[in-house]
């Protein structure tokens, strides 16, 4: 981690054309924000589990990884900060979170955060992640005629306030094909249909903010979101989960064909970038 950065944020410099982005892992809840949170787990019960475990062969292959330990219920990176929903008709989660995706709600009444209150988080901590996601972006552009950026997400398999059903373990979000190259998406496509997973491409999630406001196909910069099913990697317990229940713990073993997977996807990313110079 470079000492300019504040402790939260850590970036890990590739040369390679691949940033890789961790926007949900963090479990951090400054004390700051603690005050009015129902309980601790709650608060941390829609982190992206075990995620940095899972991808943390990426900065062997060259890529520049950058990662909040920040909470999501402190301020999630990835929504529009304006306000605007990313999924219009859809129940969704705010720039600062009030409740967890199953509607459970987050704070005691009344001591949710304000707007004077989301402003100061955001300026904290969503501003220098996405100042540093640009920042790694242009110092690859200058190098490399074309950068991919892969954000890495996660979540429950079945959460019926989010969607219907059970969710496909790969789910390939560039935004009905805006932010990235078609042969790039197709590309990761293959693999996931070779993989023995069940996948879809730009289905209940098609890329959040960060992917939306960096993918700039036009202009060399191709943006991929990838939402994992857990189960795909870790073992769910499907449906509802309790306290003492959640997290289940990272075993490698069972991780091990997605895992294998997904470094194939990045491989991928990587040689599509190259071939583009």
């Amino acid at each position: 981690m470079s000492s300019e950065h504040p402790d939260w944020l850590t970036i890990v410099r590739g040369e390679a054309p691949l940033v890789v982005s961790l926007p949900h892992t963090g479990t951090e809840i400054p004390a700051a924000y603690e005050r009015g949170l129902v309980s601790p787990w709650l608060a941390r019960k829609d982190a992206d589990w075990w995620i940095e475990r899972l991808y943390d062969f990426a900065a062997g292959l060259g890529a520049t990884v950058i990662r909040t330990t920040i909470s999501r219920t402190v301020i999630d990176v990835n929504r529009d900060p304006s306000g605007v929903s990313l999924y219009p008709g859809q129940a969704t989660t705010e720039l600062c979170p009030t409740t967890t995706f199953d509607g459970e709600p987050l704070y005691r009444p009344g001591t949710e955060p304000m707007a004077e209150e989301i402003a100061g988080r955001r300026a904290r901590f969503f501003d220098p992640y996405h100042a540093a996601l640009r920042a790694e972006i242009e110092r690859l552009r200058s190098r490399h005629a074309h950068v991919v950026v892969y954000d890495c997400h996660s979540i429950r398999s079945v959460i019926p306030r989010l969607f219907d059903g059970t969710l496909p373990h790969f789910n390939i979000g560039t935004n009905g094909g805006v932010t990235c190259s078609p042969a790039l998406s197709e590309a990761i496509e293959t693999i996931c249909v070779g993989s023995g997973f069940s996948h879809v491409v730009n289905g209940r999630f098609k890329g959040g903010y960060i992917t939306r406001s960096l993918g700039r196909p036009e202009a060399g910069v191709h943006a991929v979101q990838m939402e994992l099913a857990c189960r795909g990697y870790m073992r769910e317990p499907l449906g509802s989960v309790s306290e003492g229940q959640w997290p289940t713990p990272y075993d490698e073993a069972y991780a091990a064909p997605m895992r294998a997977a997904l470094t194939l996807i990045l491989q991928t990313c990587l040689t599509f970038a190259q071939s583009k110079a």
